[in-house]
């Protein structure tokens, strides 16, 4: 049930932008994630979507350093440079 949520919740997050970027992700790699990789993810699901997109695009900006693997994730998920 906590997958299914957190897929929704990557899947509409309120930009276009955000739902496809978090939601392929998310489809992609849900079923395989660790019960702490999960719990990172949705507790980064909770910030906002300006603020995942500045994290997304520059990386080293990220105040809050457990989300920096998952953020590396997805940026090689879309493969965005490093």
């Amino acid at each position: 049930m906590e997958r299914k949520r957190a897929l929704y919740r990557a899947q509409h997050r309120g930009t276009k932008e955000m739902d496809w970027m978090l939601g392929r992700f998310a489809e992609a790699r849900l079923a395989v994630m660790s019960d702490a990789e999960l719990s990172t993810f949705e507790r980064f699901l909770e910030v906002g979507d300006p603020e995942i997109n500045s994290w997304l695009l520059e990386p080293a900006g990220c105040s809050d350093a457990s989300f920096a693997e998952l953020i590396s994730k997805i940026r090689r998920f879309h493969s965005l440079a490093e």
